[in-house]
């Protein structure tokens, strides 16, 4: 039978079975001998052991595409990146961190703004023009009042999600909503620094239907990818892009060349100016990192 690793917890792995069934599985020390570790989001071949209560044994794990590192997911279709609009308000430098880590790892983002409510239009704007600009699809909701839950339901259907973003913002409240039997635990924002408290203990997929994921990951307050190098960076920018071929040098970094195309679309607000700033803030902190 095939099926799906939705949860993996001390040496036991959760799969999701053609027949609709979740069975505890152990894999077998074949993989031991490859180097090879079952991850969540793996489409396996299982050997059924006992229907009650249903355990199994991984006999094959079926080739990968979309990895994510962090935290190890296979499979993944698409990101959806969110943070609260207000209460705490976004932090863009970790929200632009999040969008590096998945453009390197070649998985599409949506971004969603959860708490939708706390602010107005013009507020609202001001993320389109930053964001929309590097090609990011955007959804406002409120998870609380379930204001634009259709938008977000039909952007997962028929695709595996990771839902990625800080503590806080309601990842595990949209997961709640989405599908009321998952009972996730849900934290408060702390009053003193207006973060959100770590809730989700393990990375699970749960399915809204049929072929149909959503991964709700740990949160962690800060994010990036330490084996890059600084010239690799400007590629997960994809706003850059068309104004490359204006620089004046192939292989231009767009940081102290003196014509630069993307600096000078950034000074004529073409390109974002916090995507430039943050550019050059983890361009600095790469360069800093390989030389020691």
């Amino acid at each position: 039978m095939t099926g799906k690793i939705v949860k993996g917890i001390a040496g036991f792995y959760y799969v999701h079975g053609s027949d609709n069934v979740i069975y505890e599985c152990r894999a077998k020390g074949i993989f031991r001998n490859r180097n090879m570790k079952p991850l969540v989001g793996d489409d396996v071949e299982i050997t059924v052991l006992t229907r009650e209560p249903p355990e199994g044994s991984i006999d094959e794990i079926l080739p990968r595409k979309g990895m994510l590192i962090r935290p190890e997911v296979a499979n993944v279709d698409q990101a959806l990146v969110v943070f609260a609009i207000a209460d705490p308000a976004p932090n863009l430098n970790l929200l632009d961190r999040y969008l590096v880590l998945m453009e390197r790892s070649r998985i599409p983002a949506l971004l969603l703004f959860n708490k939708a409510e706390l602010d107005g239009e013009a507020v609202r704007d001001r993320y389109r023009r930053i964001y929309e600009g590097a090609e990011y699809r955007i959804m406002f909701a409120s998870v609380s009042q379930g204001m634009g839950m259709e938008a977000v339901r039909d952007c997962l259907k028929g695709k595996t999600t990771v839902l990625a973003g800080p503590s806080g913002v309601g990842k595990s409240s949209l997961t709640n909503l989405l599908i009321p039997g998952a009972g996730m635990e849900t934290g408060d924002v702390s009053e003193k620094i207006r973060r959100g408290r770590h809730t989700t203990r393990h990375s699970q997929l749960f399915c809204l239907e049929t072929g149909t994921y959503l991964l709700d990951t740990p949160g962690f307050g800060s994010v990036f990818v330490e084996d890059m190098e600084p010239e690799e960076l400007k590629g997960y920018f994809p706003e850059f892009r068309p104004y490359e071929n204006e620089c004046k040098f192939l292989g231009c970094v767009h940081m102290g060349e003196k014509v630069c195309g993307v600096k000078e679309a950034a000074k004529a607000g073409e390109i974002s100016r916090s995507r430039y700033k943050h550019y050059r803030l983890f361009y600095e902190e790469l360069k800093s990192k390989r030389r020691y």
